[in-house]
């Protein structure tokens, strides 16, 4: 599948966060969604986005906004890391089961790696992709740019 394309509804989904708490999309609507992806808990960048995104909380929740962090690393092993990293209000949620459906849906999954690209999308209050933009695996994400644009929308 290609990547999701600016002006598409966003493909709706249905996963369980860091707290097995489960979570959808229509979840939010009303509220813009910044789907922030990363390969794979525990490794300094993803660490590092993660951080950011917990970090600018306020910040989004201004802009009307709800970030989840997402990846395909299971439930607990998102449970553990989002202690670790002492996340208070960010949700991680996970892809993992079925492997990388969602990812796969927003056609960002690598199948060779099993795991999802690094990518920023955010959706609008009516479930319409507005941007996306894919980094580099090893890049951390600019949040200052993500703020930016959610600012300019």
């Amino acid at each position: 599948m290609s990547l999701v394309q600016v002006g598409a509804v966003a493909p709706e989904f249905s996963v369980k966060d860091n707290n097995d708490t489960p979570l959808h999309l229509s979840d939010f609507k009303g509220k813009r969604v910044l789907l922030s992806w990363h390969p794979v808990a525990w490794t300094p960048v993803c660490t590092d986005q993660m951080r950011a995104l917990e970090n600018n909380w306020e910040k989004f929740q201004e802009l009307n906004t709800i970030p989840l962090g997402f990846s395909v690393d299971p439930t607990p092993c998102k449970k553990v890391w989002a202690v670790a990293l002492g996340l208070k209000n960010l949700r991680i949620p996970s892809d993992f089961w079925p492997h990388g459906k969602v990812a796969r849906d927003y056609g960002i999954f690598m199948e060779d790696e099993g795991m999802s690209e690094r990518v920023n999308i955010i959706i609008d209050e009516n479930g319409v992709v507005q941007w996306v933009k894919v980094y580099p695996l090893n890049e951390l994400p600019n949040i200052n740019e993500v703020i930016e644009v959610l600012s300019n929308m």
